[in-house]
C-alpha cells in the first residue's frame, strides 16, 4: 500500500483524486502533527511539498520514498543533490501558475505606475486635489525588460504586448523563435537591459551560483525611476540596497512578492520604506484559486504516474536512476 505525505494544505480536489488511487494511503502531515508526520515520512513512498524544507536529513528518514511531487515550480527547497543521490523522482508543476504570476506582476505593475497607493492616501485624508498633481503614469510606450523569458516571463509579455509597451528580453536560454513571435526584443546582456527599461520584472529562479542577480551595482545601473517587479524569487535582488535605492529616488517603486528569508523579519528594510514607494506581498503571486486547485491537481497526477513510472517528462526535475547508496 503506497504511502502519499502532503507536508502542507492541498486544494481538497487534490486530496480526494489521490484517495480515488486503490490502496494509496494519504496523511495529510499538517493536521498530523509533528509525531504523526515523523512517523508517515518512516514509511512514505511519495511526499508532496509545497514551501517546507526537504533535505537530505529528512530523505534519510524516509527510507521508501521514490517520488518528490512539488506543488508549484521552484524546487529551491528541496535538496535535489540528495534526491539525485538517492535515486528520488523530483517532479514540479511547471504550467500550473504561470498565469498567476504574469498576472499579478501586471497588477504591481499598473498599481506602482497609477500610483494607487497615494491616490488613496489622498483621498482618505481629504486632499481631493491630489489628482492635479499629476503623479500617475502610462505603461503605454514604456520599456519592459523581462528577466528570464521561461513561462511565467512570456505570459507578461503577452500581457504587457496589448498595454503597447516595448518589451526586452534577457535570460541564460530564450527561444528566439518565441520572442521574434511575440515582437520582443532580446538584450545583448543584463546591464543594457535594466539601463533602458522603465520596468524591470524578474521571471527566474535563483543563480545556480547562489549569487545576487541584481546586487547595488547593477540596481545603480537602473533607469531613474524606473520600477522593479519581483515574483519570481528571493535571494535574487540585494533588499537592503534595493530599500536604499527606493529611499534615494533612484528607484521610483517596487513591488516584491519573495524575499531572502521569508517571512521577512519586522526590521526588514523593505518594510522601513515609504508604503508609496513599495508594496510587498507575501509570496502570493501564484496563489490564485484557480491555480492552486491546477496546483494540487497536477502534484496529485505526477505523484500517481511517478509511482507507476510513467511520468510526463516535462514535469521532472530530477530523474529516477535507480537507487544510490
Amino acid at each position: 500500500m503506497p504511502t502519499i505525505l502532503l507536508t502542507e494544505q492541498v486544494h481538497p480536489d487534490a486530496i480526494a483524486r489521490l484517495a480515488r488511487e486503490p490502496d494509496f494511503r494519504v496523511i495529510e502531515g499538517v493536521v498530523a502533527g509533528q509525531d504523526a508526520f515523523a512517523e508517515a515520512l518512516a514509511i512514505a513512498d511519495a511526499v508532496g511539498v509545497r514551501i517546507r524544507p526537504i533535505d537530505a536529513a529528512m530523505m534519510g528518514r524516509a527510507p521508501r520514498l521514490r517520488v518528490i511531487a512539488k506543488h508549484g515550480v521552484g524546487t529551491d527547497n528541496i535538496d535535489l543533490g540528495a534526491a539525485a543521490k538517492r535515486g528520488i523522482l523530483v517532479l514540479n508543476t511547471p504550467d500550473a501558475n504561470k498565469v498567476a504570476v504574469a498576472e499579478h506582476a501586471m497588477a504591481l505593475m499598473l498599481a506602482l505606475a497609477k500610483q494607487l497607493a497615494r491616490y488613496d492616501r489622498a483621498l482618505r485624508s481629504g486632499d481631493w486635489k491630489f489628482r492635479d498633481r499629476l503623479e500617475a503614469g502610462e505603461l503605454a510606450g514604456q520599456t519592459l525588460a523581462i528577466l528570464g523569458f521561461g513561462r511565467s516571463g512570456q505570459e507578461l509579455a503577452r500581457r504587457a504586448r496589448c498595454f503597447d509597451m516595448r518589451i526586452l528580453a534577457w535570460g541564460r536560454t530564450i527561444n528566439r523563435e518565441v520572442a521574434a513571435s511575440m515582437g520582443v526584443e532580446i538584450a545583448p546582456d543584463l546591464e543594457v537591459a535594466v539601463a533602458v527599461a522603465d520596468v524591470v520584472s524578474i521571471h527566474m529562479p535563483r543563480l545556480a551560483s547562489g549569487g545576487l542577480l541584481l546586487g547595488r551595482e547593477m540596481l545603480a545601473r537602473f533607469k531613474p525611476g524606473a520600477l522593479l517587479i519581483n515574483c519570481a524569487r528571493g535571494g535574487l535582488v540585494d533588499e537592503s540596497a534595493l530599500a536604499d535605492a527606493l529611499n534615494s529616488g533612484l528607484i521610483a517603486g517596487a513591488g516584491v512578492d519573495v524575499f531572502e528569508h521569508e517571512p521577512p523579519d519586522a526590521g526588514h528594510p523593505l518594510l522601513c520604506v515609504d508604503p508609496e514607494r513599495v508594496i510587498l506581498t507575501p509570496h502570493s503571486a501564484g496563489n490564485t484559486r484557480e491555480a492552486s486547485r491546477r496546483m494540487g491537481m497536477e502534484m496529485a497526477d505526477n505523484i500517481i504516474a511517478g509511482l507507476a513510472g510513467r511520468h510526463c517528462a516535462s514535469r521532472v526535475v530530477v530523474a529516477a536512476t535507480g537507487r544510490g547508496q
